[in-house]
């Protein structure tokens, strides 16, 4: 198994890594495993320049493959927003709400968004590569669902949220496991 530095602590990011990944040969270990006991600062302007901040950082601490992700919700009608700042949005456990409550009264054919995860990989020699991942849908009018973490009970996929549907079927579909299809044929040839 190669081993793969996830510039991360977030629990439920390190599985869907994990989920994804490790059927492929990677065993992903956070950063705080690896020893890493930092906070990258996020100061760039797209999800890209935010994901090479993070891997750039703990690549520089051990010089071993790292692979990291920003990712977010964009929504149509807020112009984009929560975007780079979806972790940032509201306070735990309030961003749901405040998205709902800036599209109230907003109609549902206006309500499109989509999730989008941008995945940096710094390879054991240094070199970077970049792939973007995104899953289209909209967001609903409550929140639905008890699986999943973040925006996922107000993302509407198909005809459900993403937190009413299984973390197996979310990995079939998700912005996050795109990007990682994506990264998978990166890596085939890069290992």
């Amino acid at each position: 198994m190669m081993k793969l530095i996830l510039a991360s602590n977030n629990k439920n990011k390190l599985r869907e890594f994990k989920e994804i990944l490790e059927p492929h040969g990677f065993e992903v270990i956070s950063q705080s495993e690896a020893g890493a006991d930092i906070e990258v600062e996020e100061t760039g302007t797209t999800f890209e320049e935010n994901a090479y901040l993070k891997a750039k950082a703990i690549y520089d601490m051990f010089c071993l493959p790292v692979i990291a992700d920003d990712s977010g919700l964009e929504v149509d009608a807020l112009n984009g927003a929560p975007g780079i700042y979806s972790a940032r949005y509201a306070e735990e456990g309030k961003r749901c709400a405040r998205v709902l409550s800036e599209l109230e009264g907003v109609p549902d054919e206006k309500r499109t968004a989509r999730f989008k995860c941008c995945i940096c990989y710094i390879d054991a020699s240094g070199e970077k590569h970049v792939v973007t991942g995104v899953c289209e849908g909209k967001i609903g009018y409550e929140k639905l669902g008890t699986n999943g973490f973040g925006y996922d009970p107000i993302f509407i996929y198909g005809d459900k949220s993403f937190a009413e549907i299984s973390a197996e079927e979310k990995n079939k579909v998700s912005h996050r496991s795109d990007a990682l299809r994506k990264f998978e044929e990166v890596i085939k040839g890069v290992k």
